[in-house]
């Protein structure tokens, strides 16, 4: 018996570690995002982006902390819709609850705390990007909060914390819809009502591009999100101390580098045959949207399958940036195309791979997240612009820009005295 219970304190102290390890992987891609933004965007607003990737991850650790965890793993919910309200995260598990639980509590609780709460912060990265270099830092920062706290953990518990998409059948592995789809929906409500940079869109529809300042930063920060999203699907196996699960994160790690590959090499072709050159940004997208569109569902594909999953990923995103802008929604990273369309591909993809997976489940799960986090989010950020306003100065907007290659002359309204 004794060599029994040491078998299992092992077990739980090696998958312990495992999460640990991926969250910490997760963490860093809060510094892949923050690289990325910081190189699509002018040099001007290059600290103002820094700034606010790494303040939302501390508010998202502090939030989550305060009531957010409690909200979307809820000691006792209301019903499987409503989670109620719940502080803190609770007590740790004792050496004598982890030996009775006959294996089925196998790892810390503040480990699992740890894991979910980098996940909060890269759905709120997700929304920096798209409201980039026309937001106030802290009416950014203000949404933050609620986004953390409550929003995305109330559409959160509804799959991950046994809600009622859960016992439906909706199935996301990692996070394509819980995460991806989530950051990307709020993200859009905020695009809607901020408006696009002035002279992004000339008065005749054309689109006058901005290009970003620093290309190499972008790519740097494109390597350690595919670097992080080991992490971030690996860790969501949950599991590594037997064979068995060992084999499974192994296929997950292989799907996902498989199909941010397939994503690339898809949105390389399509860039060159749509704009006669390969577009770096466009290529980069389309990694990210590989890496998003297996998130869904990262262990039944084989490899191959993976791949081909994340090329269809990276061919759909480079035409969806292209429609973004037909539509005026200004979004100087890609955010809303990478992680709001490729995040609905890659929960449909799910049931090309996935035998127990429900097209009517699937689509559900989409229009439920959809349509809570838009709602919400586009209230919030209503009320956050009624009461202290949402978009900076034209003094702060213009500064810096050289007018004539953005376009400005088709803003009359703009002239050298409002320069200030």
């Amino acid at each position: 018996m004794e060599n029994l219970n040491k078998v299992v304190e092992l077990s739980y102290a090696l998958d312990t570690f495992y999460f640990l390890i991926c969250g910490a992987l997760v963490m860093w891609m809060g510094a892949g995002f923050a690289m990325l933004e910081a190189g699509l965007v002018r040099a001007k607003n290059t600290t103002e982006i820094l700034t606010k990737n790494i303040a939302l991850f501390a508010i998202a650790c502090t939030m989550y902390l305060l009531c957010g965890y409690g909200i979307m793993y809820p000691s006792a919910a209301v019903n499987s819709v409503w989670p109620g309200f719940s502080f803190l995260i609770g007590s740790e598990h004792t050496l004598e609850e982890v030996l009775a639980s006959n294996g089925e509590t196998y790892y810390s609780g503040l480990s699992d705390f740890f894991f979910q709460v980098v996940f909060v912060a890269t759905s709120m990265s997700i929304v920096s990007g798209a409201v980039a270099e026309r937001m106030k830092l802290w009416a950014f920062l203000v949404f933050a909060v609620v986004m953390t706290g409550f929003i995305y953990p109330v559409q959160g518990y509804w799959k991950w914390g046994k809600g009622f998409l859960d016992a439906l059948g909706f199935l996301d592995f990692a996070g394509s819809g819980v995460v991806h789809l989530c950051g990307a929906t709020a993200a859009l409500a905020g695009v809607l009502l901020l408006g696009a940079r002035k002279g992004k869109y000339g008065p005749n529809g054309e689109v006058h591009p901005i290009p970003g300042c620093n290309l190499p930063m972008a790519t740097l920060g494109t390597f350690i999100l595919w670097m992080g999203w080991f992490g971030f699907n690996g860790g969501s196996e949950l599991k590594i101390s037997n064979v068995g699960e060992a084999n499974s994160v192994a296929m997950v790690f292989v799907n996902t580098n498989a199909a941010a590959a397939g994503g690339l090499i898809a949105a390389l072709i399509v860039s060159q045959l749509k704009f006669g050159k390969a577009d770096l940004s466009m290529v980069l997208n389309g990694a990210l949207a590989g890496l998003v569109a297996i998130t869904a569902e990262p262990l039944t594909p084989v490899p191959l399958v993976a791949t081909l999953i994340g090329a269809v990923g990276g061919v759909l995103v480079v035409f969806s940036i292209i429609f973004m802008d037909k539509m005026k929604l200004d979004d100087p990273v890609g955010a809303l195309s990478v992680h709001g369309v490729i995040g609905i591909w890659g929960l449909l993809a799910v049931c090309i791979t996935n035998p127990e997976a429900k097209l009517s489940a699937q689509l559900i799960g989409i229009a439920s997240i959809f349509t809570f986090v838009f709602i919400s989010s586009l209230l919030t950020w209503f009320a956050i612009k009624a009461v202290m306003g949402i978009r900076v100065t034209a003094e702060e907007e213009y500064d810096g820009v050289d007018l004539s290659e953005c376009g400005m002359e088709a803003y009359p309204e703009f002239t050298e005295s409002s320069k200030g």
